[in-house]
Formats: structure tokens, C-alpha cells, sequence
């Protein structure tokens, strides 16, 4: 994360093509999943500079791994699978010299594919980069399209066991999704320090333009949230330091869909800040003679970051399944009409006695208790956020209430409930690193930091408030109907 958080500053084809390697690529999933014969035969290699890549995405395969394509099975002697399918945007599938590929067993069930997941070297006969993209940013981007004809992969290079691919994926996908929120972490300390200086330099109107109310509001959000997405970037990461094997979906999850959607809100704030002179290219200005500052094309390498590794909508719907998942399993049986009547009475006996303990307690205004390591500056914002903790609980409890089985199909109302948790998220994290910093750092450099986090949680509560009362208020129905109509419906 540290090492992304420095090439965040300076290039995203670079931070690209590392993450790509690193988190995603062999060596993640080998230093986790790996037998020793694996890491001991590919590791080195990496180690000395090979580059490797990741190949799960397909012409008709995005988030949806059920409608996979690409195949794999074993040969009638047993030594070897036998590849077949096709990979899209493969990051750094043009350059590298080795890649994990995803593939579709032969004894896969409709709908519910056996997935397995292999080392795949790319001089292997039958493997093929037929195109190289081509985007709107990360204009050096080693992104390629990649063919498999009946390739033949070696029996010992499949991770882990046959249908295990997915789980895979989705652990190393977890490491790379911590690496794009870390990159922007780079990016917004960066776009920061061209913001500030260029508002205290340019005059306008007699005075900086850091000075006019709408500028100095945009310096004081970007600086707070900065702070914010590399707290939760830290604090993601340390789980995965403390032990490869940690489950931190939720976490990377909220990073990732938080991280990178307010690096672009950041980095997109600084072409405003900047006007005419950060929509010119750098070597315009360079030509011209002033400062080559390249914030267009940060703005244009930027875009991506809330589609890769899992769009924005796909984490706000996995993050939504996960908190719902306690309260299904729990109480939906009882709204099972297919279940026998005596299932479906033991399951409301169960709900109820748990709920009979759990809604009251949302009730209870929260208290600082247990806060001795948080500094005293921020235990009020702790406290502010418990009970609004408590509110959401109760805000989703009524929905589910409400909507039953189908609040599932409610993605816009589910995402509110995430953005809130994503901001009490990023306002627990600003707090602990803050916190942990003001006990070990300078004394000089306390108010500044206690100043700049009490001023983001305080903005961060304002945010979530409005989403709370966008819950019960809002404009959702009469979206989707016209959005029917606009496709034909």
C-alpha cells in the first residue's frame, strides 16, 4: 500500500501495472494458495522482475463469473488441462511472462459454474495476445486481450484444487482492491499540494483565491478527505500484515468503493481550482512557459479507479449482501411461504427472541466508555457516530420490514445504507490514525491534525444525515419507471 501510495503521485501506468503484478497476479495468490514446488518455481522469477498478470474478465463476463466462457479440462492421461476461451483487458497481459487465468470445468452446473484457477505461462503454445487496448487514460497501459487454443498447462500449476478458482479471485482481489484507494491516497496528497499552492499564488479580485469562500471549501473537504481515504487504507492493510489469510472483504470493499470515488472528487476538484490551466496539457504549458503541471491527464488516468477491480455499484452491492446475510438467515424463513408451517413458526420463534433484545438496544443513546486510546479531541465525533451507527441499524431494520425478500432488488436504497457505513467507516479510521499519531508525533503538529479530523467527521455526519433522510424521502420509484420507458419496457 505504501509502495502505491508513492506512485500515486506520479503515474498511474505505473501504480497499474504493480498493482496488476503484485496483488492480483502470481504472486498473491501463490504466497497464500501455493504448494512450495509452485512458489518455489515462480516466485523467484517474479521476484527477479517477470511480470505477471490476471485474467478473469471476459467479452460477456464482468462481475458475473456464471456466464464464464474460457474452459479448462483435464487430459485423458491426467498430466495436463487443456485451456480454451478468451480474456479481455487483461492488465499487463501484454507484457507478462506469466499470468492466472480463470476457467469453467466441464462438470460445471448451469448457473453455478465449477470454477478452477491456473498458472498459465505465455509462451505456452496455443496462448495468444491478439490486441492491445486502448483507453482514455493510462495511455502506457500493458492491457491486452488474451486467446487460449487448446492450450496445455501443466497439472501441478492449478492453485489450490478444482473448483476453488473463485475463492481465489476474490482473496486477491481483496489485496488489489487495497491498492487502488492507496494509490489515491498519492494522487489527492498531490492534486493537495498544487490545489493550496496555486490558491495562495493566483490573485483574484484583489486577494488569493484560497480566500474566496468557494475555493477555501473545496481546500478544507479535499484536505479532510485525503486524510480519510489513506486512514482506511491503513487500517485495511495492517489486517492483511497481521495475517495473509484475513477475511477483509467488508473493509477493502468500503476502501475501494470509498477511496477511489473521492480520490476522482478530489483529483476533479483540482481541474476546477486549476480552470483553463489544468485542462491544458503539461507540455502546453511547458511550451508556453509556465509550470508543467499534469492534471489533466491525472484526471484522465484517474476515471478508472472506481470501475477496476470491482465497480463502485458491484461493492455497494456486495457490502449490502454481507450486512444483510445475518438478519436472511435469521428471519427468512419466516417469510418463506414454501417452507412448512412448523419451519417457518421455530424461525419466528428464534427471530423474536433475538430481536426482542437487539431493536430496543438501538434506542439507547450511545456513551464514550472504552475510549481510553482515542484522543479527547475526537470523543464526542465517537460518540456522534455510535448513535448514528444505532440510526442506520434501525433505518435498514424498517426497510427489511418494509420490502421483505425483495429489498434485495432495491440497489439505490441498499447503496444508501453503504455509503453511510462506508462514512462512519472513514470517520472510525480518521480517528484511530489521528489518534495514534497525536500519542507518538509532535506537539506542533497536533492542532493542525485535530483541526482537520474534527472538521471531516463533523462533514462526513452532515453527508450521512442527508442520506438517512433520503431513505424515507426520495425520488427512487419514479426513476426506475422512467428509466422502463427510456429502454423500450
Amino acid at each position: 500500500s505504501r509502495a502505491a501510495m508513492v506512485l500515486g503521485r506520479h503515474c498511474g501506468n505505473l501504480t497499474a501495472l504493480l498493482s496488476a503484478h503484485q496483488s492480483i497476479g502470481v504472486p498473491q495468490p501463490l504466497v497464500v494458495f501455493g504448494t512450495d514446488a509452485q512458489k518455489e518455481k515462480f516466485l523467484p522469477r517474479c521476484a527477479k522482475g517477470e511480470i505477471s498478470a490476471f485474467a478473469l474478465t471476459e467479452p460477456e463476463v464482468g462481475s458475473d463469473p456464471a456466464k464464464m466462457m474460457t474452459t479448462a479440462r483435464l487430459s485423458e492421461d491426467g498430466s495436463e488441462y487443456i485451456i480454451n476461451g478468451l480474456k479481455l483487458w487483461c492488465t499487463n497481459g501484454v507484457k507478462a511472462g506469466v499470468i492466472v487465468v480463470m476457467a469453467k470445468m466441464p462438470d460445471s452446473t448451469p448457473g453455478r459454474p465449477k470454477i478452477s484457477a491456473f498458472i498459465v505461462e505465455m509462451d505456452t503454445p496455443g496462448v495468444e495476445v491478439t490486441h492491445r487496448c486502448h483507453f482514455m487514460g493510462l495511455k502506457a497501459l500493458y492491457n491486452g486481450v488474451v486467446k487460449f487454443t487448446d492450450a496445455r498447462v501443466p497439472k501441478e500449476n492449478l492453485i489450490l484444487e478444482e473448483g476453488r478458482g473463485l475463492k481465489v479471485a476474490l482473496t486477491t482481489l481483496n489485496t488489489g482492491r487495497i491498492t487502488l484507494p492507496a494509490a489515491c491516497v498519492g494522487l489527492a496528497k498531490q492534486c493537495l499540494e498544487w490545489s493550496t499552492t496555486w490558491a495562495k499564488n493566483r490573485i483574484q479580485w484583489g486577494q488569493a483565491i484560497g480566500k474566496h469562500d468557494a475555493i477555501a471549501q473545496k481546500l478544507a473537504k479535499m484536505a479532510g478527505e485525503t486524510f480519510a481515504i489513506e486512514a482506511m487504507v491503513l487500517y485495511t492493510s495492517a489486517l492483511v500484515d497481521r495475517d495473509k489469510k484475513n477475511d477483509i472483504r467488508i473493509e477493502a470493499a468500503f476502501a475501494k468503493m470509498w477511496g477511489t470515488e473521492r480520490g476522482w472528487d478530489i483529483v476533479n476538484e483540482t481541474m476546477q481550482i486549476r480552470g483553463g490551466r489544468g485542462y491544458e496539457t503539461a507540455p502546453s504549458l511547458e511550451a508556453r512557459g509556465e509550470e508543467g503541471i499534469p492534471v489533466e491527464r491525472m484526471l484522465r488516468d484517474s476515471r478508472i479507479n472506481t470501475i477496476f477491480e470491482g465497480s463502485s455499484e458491484i461493492m455497494r452491492l456486495m457490502i449490502a449482501r454481507e450486512a444483510l446475510d445475518p438478519h436472511l438467515k435469521l428471519g427468512g424463513p419466516v417469510l418463506n411461504t414454501t417452507l412448512p408451517m412448523k419451519v417457518r413458526a421455530k424461525a419466528a420463534l428464534k427471530s423474536g427472541l433475538t430481536y426482542a433484545w437487539w431493536y430496543p438496544s438501538l434506542w439507547i443513546p450511545a456513551f464514550t466508555a472504552g475510549t481510553s486510546k482515542v484522543d479527547p479531541a475526537f470523543r464526542s465525533d465517537l460518540r456522534k457516530m455510535r448513535n448514528l451507527s444505532k440510526k442506520l441499524a434501525r433505518k435498514l431494520f424498517h426497510a427489511m420490514l418494509r420490502h421483505g425478500p425483495k429489498l434485495d432488488k432495491k440497489q439505490v436504497l441498499l447503496g444508501r445504507f453503504v455509503d453511510i457505513g462506508a462514512e462512519l467507516f472513514a470517520q472510525t479510521s480518521s480517528i484511530a490514525l489521528a489518534s495514534h499519531r497525536l500519542s507518538v508525533g509532535k506537539a506542533e503538529d497536533a492542532d493542525p491534525l485535530r483541526e482537520t479530523v474534527s472538521y471531516f467527521c463533523r462533514l462526513s455526519r452532515c453527508k450521512a444525515e442527508v442520506l438517512l433522510r433520503e431513505v424515507g424521502r426520495n425520488a427512487d420509484g419514479a426513476g426506475y419507471q422512467l428509466s422502463r420507458k427510456l429502454i423500450g419496457e
